[in-house]
């Protein structure tokens, strides 16, 4: 082919959106003799190159709006902008085929190998000052594409307009689009390997995005928010969470609470209204359910779009950063929940991004759940492993959130999880662990460990994985704390039976003792013990309402009273009815009643009692800081036990009383006679008890039991528990 042929060709290529490489036509060009300067710029009717030395009219070649010049007189590229005219219009522009790259080798070096820490300051949407002009660099990784453009609002959504340039040792688009800034709406189109359009996708490192049902990307920054926590990040990086109270309030954004006609709050009016909220009950963390942009309000943000975004619903995210800055000077700590595991196959999201296969496994035995109906993360692919990486940090970095929730673990961890014996496939050697997802949750963890100290991640897993806060080798995955199901299903199981019949099932309680030291837990009654059927945690207490409210108080002080971090769906503080729903507020409405108050008021003393008392946290993940008093009581469905702080403190004694039955004189060993104090009843009146059990002031006698060299009588209130302390420390039996 003759080489005008080849220009031809090419030209033809561009204006059917299918040129490969619009840098090679575009823009300047060193030609025989001077310099060639050509540009696509439809639905004009004559272009000028504005050049130091004066004007370049530029020959309209076709119809389709591609012109080009040609001067002898510049020695090389020189700095350029382009008139437009169309009828009376005129317009002056930078033209983008005029800049160079904004990416390096080093950025293909580091993706490619799969060890670029910060993927998000290179790749999506940045504005920034590009050789002196103002305006946006984009970049995403589509290696399989033949050509990608950057469409949006500033090009009429044009994929002929703006094709980027390909860095082949990579698979990385970029280009530089002048005057672009915040808040311009964008998207990615893409020509397969195929040569099939792929729909319009929204870009993976998008930092902001349209309210659903958009799908479009927004141009945002999220680095240059005025922090004022260094204070906290410092004593954070120093923080021992696994020595440390940790009682978590977690929480839906979207229905924590609503405007009356249903509109969703502003982050900054969530932050008003929730930090002082969380603060009075006496939580030390805030968990929010995923708060990146997703398209299904019913997904509760568990099948997100946008895993940098986050969603629009609440407004932009500076607000996010806004509240999260405004919890930390309150004092409290923010876990966001984060969901590697899993993508949804909306057609603008990750499903398929270049043509076919790229985040997701090739393979839909290992790339598909089809419980969920969701695509998987191809994590032996070093690319998709840094992405997520990435993000990770992301959030950790630029959002300052003191922590993760990593949702789905188990679904990462097996390859036959959630899929018919036929329908998976297994490593070589015929088991069923997915290796490349333990390395990706072992490096995240090491990455997290390093680059953003005294965070913690938590693992929501409910297999008997070996090692899931083990540091990150051989099994071992390297969280910091472990979400225990266990705990949660069997204690949820027992208080649901008849107090009748608890005597029979005595060891649904006593059984988590013996794997509580096996890993770094936390306590969770979450978001998805009350929906789904399941109804709320004061609905499947059995019996009439008082002893279901007392029940559930017990409940309460029972897992307060347990070794292992607390967590705490939100509205379950003052004990709703109704099941929640993503689709309404929280029924705030039930605190008019004393009973609903009366809970409330019990979780905020735990919370009191958790900060204040080392023996109930310091050692919630050792097995110093517990031991029995006495765990066979199974015919009165009683329980006691002693809490340590490993360090000499007083130690606090946890009773509780599953039957309605008061047991006048229940005696108990404990380590010292002397006098002890009752610290909690959950059967006081102020709770919305009957005001039964022990108060005050008790004495032990030097009476040995159970192995303990003290004893005292109690009287236990029906459905309650009681906490006390000793006086004084150490008792004079002690000294």
């Amino acid at each position: 082919m003759t080489a005008w042929r080849a220009e031809e060709q090419a030209i033809a290529d561009l204006l059917a959106a299918r040129h490969g490489d619009p840098f090679a036509l575009l823009g300047p060009h060193e030609v025989a003799g001077g310099l060639a300067i050509r540009a696509f710029v439809p639905g004009t009717e004559t272009l000028t190159a504005l050049l130091p030395g004066g004007m370049l009219a530029l020959e309209r070649r076709n119809d389709a709006g591609f012109f080009e010049g040609f001067t002898p007189d510049a020695p090389g590229p020189p700095p350029y902008r382009l008139r437009a005219t169309r009828g009376t219009e005129s317009w002056t522009f930078d033209d983008p085929y005029a800049f160079g790259p904004t990416l390096g080798p080093l950025d293909d070096h580091l993706l490619v190998e799969g060890t670029h820490a910060r993927l998000f300051e290179r790749l999506g949407a940045h504005p920034c000052v590009h050789e002196g002009v103002a305006g946006t660099r984009f970049a995403v990784w589509a290696p399989n594409a033949r050509r990608v453009s950057v469409v949006g609002d500033f090009n009429a959504w044009d994929g002929r307009r703006h094709p980027m340039r390909k860095r082949v040792d990579s698979g990385l688009w970029e280009i530089f689009l002048p005057a672009v800034a915040e808040g311009a709406r964008y998207k990615f189109e893409i020509l397969g390997r195929d040569g099939a359009l792929c729909p319009l996708k929204a870009d993976p490192y998008g930092f902001a995005a349209e309210l659903r049902p958009a799908t479009a990307s927004i141009v945002a920054r999220t680095d240059g928010f005025d922090w004022t926590d260094q204070a906290w990040m410092a004593a954070r990086a120093a923080h021992d969470t696994r020595r440390a109270p940790m009682a978590i309030y977690e929480v839906h954004a979207g229905s924590w609470r609503r405007h009356p006609d249903g509109r969703f709050y502003s982050w900054d009016e969530i932050s008003e209204a929730l930090i002082p909220y969380a603060v009075d009950l006496g939580f030390t963390h805030l968990e929010f359910m995923p708060v990146n942009e997703h398209p299904l309000d019913a997904s509760w943000g568990y099948q997100p779009i946008g895993l940098h975004a986050a969603t629009a619903r609440h407004g932009p995210p500076e607000g996010l950063a806004r509240l999260i800055d405004r919890a930390h000077a309150a004092g409290l700590g923010v876990i966001l929940d984060w969901v590697p595991a899993h993508f949804p196959l909306d057609a603008a999201g990750l499903s398929r991004f270049d043509g076919g296969p790229l985040y997701e496994h090739p393979d839909p035995r290992r790339g598909f759940l089809p419980g969920w109906g969701t695509a998987v993360f191809d994590f032996g692919r070093r690319e998709v492993a840094a992405f997520l990486a990435a993000n990770a940090l992301f959030w950790l970095e630029r959002f300052h959130a003191d922590g993760l929730r990593v949702d789905a673990v188990s679904s990462m961890l097996y390859l036959d999880y959630d899929r018919a014996p036929d329908a998976w496939a297994p490593n070589e050697d015929g088991s069923n662990v997915n290796r490349d997802a333990v390395a990706f949750l072992q490096h995240v963890n090491g990455l997290i460990a390093r680059e953003a100290p005294g965070a913690v991640t938590c693992a929501e897993e409910a297999s008997a994985w070996p090692g899931i806060t083990a540091p990150p080798v051989g099994t071992g995955l390297g969280f910091r704390l472990k979400w225990n199901m266990g705990w949660m299903n069997d204690t949820l199981r027992y208080v649901a039976k008849d107090p009748i019949h608890r005597r029979h099932h005595h060891d649904l309680v006593t059984f988590g003792l013996m794997y509580a030291w096996n890993e770094a837990f936390i306590l969770p009654l979450s978001h998805d013990e009350v929906v789904h059927g399941k109804g709320t945690l004061l609905g499947r207490m059995p019996g009439d309402d008082w002893q279901r409210f007392a029940t559930l108080r017990c409940l309460y002080a029972h897992m307060w009273g347990h070794p292992g971090k607390k967590l705490l769906f939100m509205g379950q503080e003052f004990a709703p009815w109704r099941e929640w729903s993503e689709t309404r507020e929280c029924d705030w409405w039930l605190l008019q009643y004393a009973p609903h108050r009366g809970v409330q008021d019990l979780v905020r003393e735990l919370n009191r009692l958790h900060r204040t008392h080392p023996a109930l946290h310091a050692r919630d993940c050792e097995p110093e800081g517990f031991r029995w008093i006495e765990a066979d009581d199974a015919d009165r469905s009683a329980f006691s036990w002693l809490r340590f702080d490993g360090a000499g403190g007083p130690p606090v004694a946890v009773v509780t009383n599953f039957t309605p039955l008061a047991r006048p004189g229940h005696v108990i060993g404990l380590p010292a006679a002397g006098a002890w104090r009752v610290l909690l009843n959950t059967d006081a009146a102020r709770y919305g008890g009957s005001g039964a059990g022990s108060a005050g002031e008790i004495m032990a006698d030097p009476v040995g039991y159970r192995d303990l060299p003290a004893s005292a009588a109690l009287d236990l209130p029906p459905l309650g528990a009681l906490f006390l302390e000793p006086v004084s420390w150490p008792l004079p039996e002690r000294a």
